[in-house]
Order: C-alpha cells, then sequence, then structure tokens
C-alpha cells in the first residue's frame, strides 16, 4: 500500500496533540441497534473544545509552527478547520487568519473571532475561500494550510483509527448471537472471515483528510475492517473521483453538510483514498436529516450534517449493514440553531 501517510509520523502526532482532543469516547448505541438492523458503534469526536476532530490535526501544525520561525497561519474552511486552527494558535500565540464563506454556519463563524482568529469573508463558496487564502499565504510570505492536501491533517486525524484499532480484535471469537438477524454470506479469503460479520467504518468524506488517515491505519493494522466513506448527493466530486479513479470535480455543491462541500478534489488525496478505501457511497438529503433526528431522538447527540452522514448510509441501504459491528464517527456538532431545529 503506497500512501503519502506514515505510521510513525502518525504514532508521533499523539505525542504533540492535547490531550483534550485524544482518547475521545467510544462506544456501543444499542438504542439506535433496532431502528438500524447492525451492531453500531459511535466514535464521538465532538467532546473537545471546538467540538469536531480537526484539532487533532490543527494541534500537529500548531506544534510545527510555535517551533519554527515562522509564526503566521492562514487557512481556508467551512467553519471547523477555522475553529481549530484558531484554538491550536491561541494556545501558542501564533497569528491565525481564516479564510471562509459569509453563507458559513453562523455560529461557526462566531466561534473562530471569538478565539481571536482573523476572519476574512468572501462572497462565495469554499473554493473561492480556498482560492483566496493562497492569495493571502503568497502575498504575506506565511504558511498555507490547506486541509486533506497538508499531510499534518489527514495524520491528526489518523490518530482517531490508532484509537479504533484496538476495539477490533473484540470481534475475532465474539458470538454473533445477539445481534439483530442477518443473512448468512460466503466466507471471504480476502478477509479470512464471513462478509456478513466483517466490521465496517463509515466516514464522512469532505476533503479527504479523515477518510485517508483512518483508512491508511485501519488497513495497515486491522486489514479485514472495511472502510466506507459517505458523500451526499449535492457535493459527490470526490466519491464519483473514487469510482472513476481520476478526479471529477462538480460545478456545484448543494447540501446541508456544509463541511464535505468540495468542489475540486485534491489529486493526491484521491490517489491516497484509492488506497485505502473499500468504498464510496452517496446519500440523500432527505437521509441525512433523518439520521440527525435518529442520533437526537435516540442518542441524544447534537451533530451537524457532516457527522450525520454514516447513520445516514446506513438507513439507505439496512441490508448491506445488517447484523454486523458498524462504526461511525460523529466528527462535528456545529450547528445553526435555527436550522438544526427545524430538522429534528
Amino acid at each position: 500500500m503506497r500512501t503519502r501517510l506514515d505510521i510513525r509520523r502518525i504514532r508521533a502526532a499523539r505525542r504533540v496533540i492535547d490531550p483534550v482532543f485524544l482518547d475521545s469516547p467510544l462506544y456501543r448505541c444499542e438504542a439506535l441497534e433496532p431502528l438500524l438492523g447492525c451492531w453500531l458503534s459511535i466514535k464521538l469526536e465532538t467532546a473537545n473544545p471546538v467540538r469536531s476532530f480537526k484539532g487533532r490535526g490543527t494541534e500537529v501544525v500548531a506544534d510545527q509552527l510555535a517551533r519554527s520561525d515562522s509564526r503566521a497561519v492562514v487557512c481556508a474552511s467551512a467553519g471547523n478547520l477555522g475553529q481549530a486552527l484558531a484554538w491550536s494558535g491561541r494556545r501558542r500565540d501564533l497569528d491565525v487568519t481564516v479564510v471562509a464563506s459569509r453563507f458559513a454556519t453562523p455560529a461557526k463563524l462566531d466561534r473562530i473571532r471569538a478565539l481571536g482568529a482573523t476572519l476574512e469573508l468572501v462572497d462565495g463558496d469554499h473554493e473561492l475561500a480556498r482560492e483566496r487564502a493562497a492569495a493571502i499565504a503568497r502575498y504575506d510570505g506565511i504558511r498555507l494550510l490547506e486541509d486533506s492536501l497538508d499531510l499534518e491533517t489527514c495524520e491528526g486525524a489518523a490518530t482517531i483509527a490508532l484509537e479504533l484499532a484496538a476495539s477490533f480484535t473484540q470481534y475475532d471469537d465474539v458470538p454473533y448471537d445477539d445481534l439483530p438477524p442477518r443473512s448468512v454470506a460466503p466466507y471471504d479469503s480476502s478477509t479470512g472471515r464471513a462478509a456478513a460479520d466483517r466490521p465496517v467504518v463509515l466516514v464522512a468524506l469532505g476533503g479527504g483528510a479523515m477518510a485517508t488517515g483512518i483508512g491508511y491505519v485501519l488497513k495497515t493494522l486491522t486489514p479485514y475492517v472495511e472502510l466506507v466513506c459517505v458523500q451526499p448527493h449535492g457535493a459527490p466530486a470526490l466519491t464519483r473521483s473514487w469510482h472513476a479513479r481520476r478526479v471529477i470535480s462538480t460545478d456545484t455543491a448543494v447540501t446541508i453538510a456544509d463541511g464535505v462541500a468540495g468542489r475540486h478534489p485534491i489529486p493526491e488525496v484521491l490517489d491516497d483514498l484509492l488506497q485505502v478505501a473499500d468504498d464510496a457511497v452517496l446519500v440523500q438529503e432527505s437521509s441525512i436529516v433523518t439520521a440527525i433526528r435518529l442520533l437526537h431522538d435516540h442518542a441524544g447527540l447534537i451533530v451537524e450534517p457532516s457527522a450525520a452522514l454514516g447513520v445516514a448510509a446506513i438507513f439507505e441501504d439496512p441490508a448491506r449493514f445488517a447484523g454486523r459491528p458498524v462504526t461511525t464517527i460523529i466528527c462535528g456538532s456545529n450547528v445553526d440553531r435555527t436550522k438544526y431545529r427545524e430538522w429534528i
């Protein structure tokens, strides 16, 4: 498996990431299992100061900058990366600039300001924000942090999978009698287990940092685990690219899941994703809303749309996951309160 990632750097990343972002809760969510028909575990990446997984990557970046001659950084963000970079930068007295669309979730923008970063808004989508951030970096001669392209963001996210990998050893000798009914699939010689019993991890797919990072570690340490990436139909660029094995851009990205609403996949990220993902699927907006409601009503969780993509995938294709051990990453909980009330 040839990717840009390295397991030694990922293990080293754990040593510089603030412990507040590490060892996030991982638990079986039995309340949702009768509704979804699978054995469901949740990895809760929202129980931290920025309420998303992004702090794992920004901690690595900020640690490097704090030990360098350059102490200024700029990034484009739909909101969560900007919050995380502002939090990590504030702890180390870094000069942080975040470029975002003025149409981004207001709560995310407010939090970026509150954390002391300079916030610049553009009249366009995330792709325009990326262009503006690159221009600022060139003009000011400062570090440009590009989510998913910069390895720190991927390898920071990959530390999630270091924590997941140990949990899968429990499936080696587990009797599946207590799981919901499932059809018996034939033995899969490539994985060494029955396909119906193969653990699966569902990961939201946006720029690709979390998917490539988690996928790389899982394929390195627990290669029998299936990695399925999930994107909305309204923002399908990286999923289409994965299936076509070449970069496919889209003219628009229209979805409530603003955290994954990219239009132009990064070629290097696609190359990594092709090595580590077993599948990439698209889900409808209505399924995302249903998943948000299920997680609220039955798991007591407030999740943003991007974080609900895994549950939405199970809801749309229950037969695929029936009776299987499924883990989904709840990757963010920064929501627009008005919209959230409408969804639930």
